[in-house]
């Protein structure tokens, strides 16, 4: 069995959001963090690895400093990384992202008894469409929302996480799972994980990588082959200072009462 790990670096959202003028976001020049729900599901592919001894491949596309992010989750236990880069790739809105993952992750292989896990979605897009997107271009089942996973033999019982409840699906191998950040809280990096994480293998697949796979094709792929685009990018205006009332007397109720009139709360 091999657990195939798709993450993904974000802006770190107490950090300035950096945008270039084609209204994309520049992620060189932004403080960035792994996203939430990818580091749940890093951590439920460790914890298979744990109890089945399975290898754990974790995938990202993203620039060349994504790779130091790749190098924190090998430390964490993850056995090999691939990072996804090319200029070729930059842009890319949901729906090209999933044609590179999935061209990536069949390059990696799937077989029979694998497991795909993605997080639920990532916090710079909110959209929750790139998982779903890369099952249904490797033909493979998926279910979102997993909130728990329990392994047996070649099937996954999965328990989603909705609204009103829970329900518990069994899923055939090889699918893919969407995974929320309430999982499991991942783990943190080792001292010998630190120092071994250099010697695991990382490949960069570029776009000679992976232009021979159908998926790959210049229409299809990067901001040309985007069929959504970003009007803009901003980052919020910085609110005000609030104002502070102290004392508990007529006079400060008085007061408040007067500010709240004019600003017509009340």
């Amino acid at each position: 069995m091999k657990a195939i790990v798709c993450v993904k670096q974000v802006p770190d959202t107490s950090g300035v959001v950096a945008v270039k003028e084609d209204g994309t976001m520049d992620r060189a020049a932004m403080a960035t963090i792994t996203n939430h729900d990818d580091l749940a599901a890093v951590e439920a592919a460790l914890r298979i690895k744990d109890a089945t001894g399975c290898k754990v491949v974790v995938v990202s596309m993203g620039p060349p400093p994504a790779e130091g992010m790749l190098r924190e989750l090998l430390a964490m236990g993850c056995d090999e990384a691939v990072l996804v880069s090319a200029r070729e790739f930059g842009g890319s809105d949901t729906y090209a992202t999933s044609q590179i993952l999935a061209a990536a992750i069949k390059k990696i292989g799937v077989e029979e008894d694998d497991v795909i896990f993605c997080g639920r979605q990532a916090i710079d897009g909110d959209t929750a469409q790139v998982g779903p997107q890369i099952a249904e271009k490797l033909h493979v089942p998926q279910v979102s929302y997993v909130a728990e996973i329990t392994v047996e033999g070649k099937s996954v019982t999965v328990k989603r996480l909705l609204e009103d409840g829970y329900m518990t699906i069994k899923v055939a191998t090889p699918c893919l799972l969407t995974c929320v950040k309430e999982l499991n809280p991942a783990r943190y990096m080792s001292v010998g994980g630190i120092m071994e994480c250099y010697q695991k293998p990382l490949e960069v697949y570029n776009y000679e990588t992976l232009k021979d796979d159908p998926l790959i094709d210049v229409d299809t792929i990067g901001l040309k082959g985007s069929p959504t685009n970003v009007y803009k990018s901003f980052s919020p205006p910085v609110k005000g200072a609030g104002m502070m009332l102290e004392g508990a007397d007529k006079a400060a109720v008085d007061k408040l009462v007067g500010l709240l009139d004019e600003k017509h709360i009340i």
